[in-house]
């Protein structure tokens, strides 16, 4: 007795593709032009690059160092003298003010875990 539902089962699904086949033909898909590759998403913990804007003020270089829109640098390059650098150095929007290089007197980095 299942054998014959298992055989008529069969039969069914056999005759299934033959009533498909005789329906309205698909139209023949067309190549797209050349899209532009998607770059990569950024995963959790890639670190993000700064934006750095490059102003000539008078005679000197001011390079502003952005990340997500906030400025957290600044790197004045005279025409005489040494370079200086203006740090945010604890996040509240006042620059300190430091000459030589950056890495003179580098403080604890303070990393932001979250932010909203």
């Amino acid at each position: 007795m299942p054998l014959r539902y298992v055989l008529a089962f069969l039969l069914v699904m056999l005759a299934c593709p033959g009533f498909a086949a005789d329906g309205e033909r698909q139209p023949e898909l067309v190549p797209l032009d050349d899209q532009p590759d998607i770059p990569a998403p950024i995963e959790s913990g890639e670190t993000m690059q700064p934006d750095v804007t490059i102003t000539k003020r008078g005679k000197d270089t001011v390079e502003e160092y952005r990340i997500n829109d906030r400025l957290y640098m600044i790197k004045i390059t005279p025409v005489i003298g040494p370079s200086y650098y203006m740090v945010d150095s604890d996040g509240n929007g006042t620059l300190d003010q430091r000459r030589g290089t950056i890495t003179e007197g580098m403080k604890i980095p303070q990393w932001v875990l979250f932010s909203w």
